[in-house]
């Protein structure tokens, strides 16, 4: 449920469009992310979600349309980027840095004014291993550093792919576990994953995505009486052999 008290949205997006090579990779696309919400972006691959989030980043620039963060267009702006926790799918680095290096790293980029959050960093015992550099480092642990740098300086959007990959049990419900922390304190999170028993568990709201146009965009529990399904694994199903559902997938300008 959105929390009720922060009822404007932290990103509004309208009309996005964006071709790659010719091909319509974003097509007139709008969606609102809602603070204290966990907003869960679905679709198969090459729908377009990626560039989304890129999109929002400012590492894409779309050909049409507006992004709003926060209230303010963000073409031909940047400072909307330090409101924002990455993480994404494969952290690239150099094999040489060690954990410690990258949160070094980050902190001189953001500089002293942030807020920091440093629970992740003790709730995945990262002080076990922050010293040893990437090449020694295996999957999980990277993505536990990764998932700590995202959250490290309290944002106001969490844009996580895939975030629970190479987790073991017990730091998948660490991480998510932070994840509902975030919502509850009224910031906006973006999870986009393929593991959708883990998107029904979090998220208040579903954007399907098919072939860079919305397919549907709604709450958990409608789409699942939409499609009759039992649960969201069976509902993407339905989508994905549909495209859409008739009546869902827009918002208003």
């Amino acid at each position: 449920m959105t929390h009720p008290s922060l009822p404007t949205p932290l990103v509004s997006v309208r009309g996005l469009s964006k071709r790659f090579a010719g091909r319509p990779v974003l097509s007139d696309l709008s969606l609102d992310l809602d603070r204290g919400a966990v907003t869960a972006i679905i679709g198969p691959n090459g729908a377009g979600k990626t560039t989304l989030n890129k999109a929002i980043l400012g590492l894409v620039r779309p050909d049409a349309g507006t992004i709003r963060f926060d209230g303010l267009d963000t073409a031909g702006r940047i400072d909307h980027r330090a409101s924002i926790g990455y993480m994404p799918q494969l952290a690239r680095y150099p094999e040489t840095f060690t954990g410690r290096d990258v949160l070094s790293l980050l902190s001189e980029l953001r500089g002293k004014g942030p807020e920091r959050d440093e629970s992740l960093i003790e709730a995945f015992e990262l002080e076990r291993f922050l010293d040893q550099p990437a090449r020694a480092l295996s999957g999980g642990q990277r993505q536990r550093i990764n998932a700590a740098a995202a959250f490290l300086f309290a944002p106001q959007l969490l844009l996580l792919d895939e975030p629970t990959a190479g987790l073991d049990p017990v730091a998948s419900g660490i991480l998510k576990r932070a994840i509902r922390r975030v919502r509850d304190a009224g910031r906006a999170v973006v999870i986009t994953s393929h593991i959708l028993s883990e998107l029904q568990e979090l998220a208040d709201t579903i954007v399907f995505l098919h072939e860079g146009r919305i397919g549907w965009q709604g709450a958990v529990p409608a789409l699942l009486d939409a499609t009759g399904a039992s649960t969201l694994e069976e509902a993407i199903a339905c989508l994905m052999q549909h495209g859409t559902l008739s009546g869902h997938g827009s918002v208003s300008a």
